[in-house]
């Protein structure tokens, strides 16, 4: 635990929140800015900045859970129609807690006062471009 981490302190008890689920690896609460209703954040109970800081196992714990959460919050509202589900790293990618977390953010419409925008960068890129960053991604993974 990071005594510093707000998020930790959610999962210690020292700070309330709204608990939607537990178990012995991961915390789902509601996110307390609720960019739709039922904005939910599921965190490992182990602090860890980002995704650059899991191991194997924490992912397998981490993400396993998702489908889980992401069903119920479905269900739990039948006006919902989608979901995004978001895991921001890094400052500049608007990671706000360092302490790893996954946003399920409900989608009710185009007018649900959430959006994402992906620009369209295709004609920037031959096919020989895509293939050497490609090479240099293959030659950096590890097992």
């Amino acid at each position: 635990m990071d005594e510093n981490c707000i998020f930790c302190k959610i999962i210690a008890g020292e700070i309330p929140s709204v608990k939607v689920y537990e178990d012995d690896q991961v915390l789902a609460f509601l996110d307390i800015s609720q960019a739709t209703p039922g904005h939910t954040l599921l965190v490992p109970k182990r602090h860890i900045p980002d995704i650059f800081a899991y191991d194997e196992a924490l992912a397998q714990a981490v993400f396993a859970r998702v489908p889980k959460l992401a069903r119920a919050i479905k269900a739990a509202d039948p006006r919902i129609k989608g979901m995004n589900i978001l895991n921001n790293n890094g400052e500049v990618a608007y990671q706000s807690v360092f302490h790893s977390h996954i946003h399920l953010i409900p989608r009710f419409g185009e007018d649900d006062d959430f959006s994402i925008h992906f620009g369209d960068h295709t004609a920037a890129y031959t096919n020989q471009d895509l293939q050497a960053i490609a090479q240099k991604i293959r030659q950096e993974v590890q097992d």
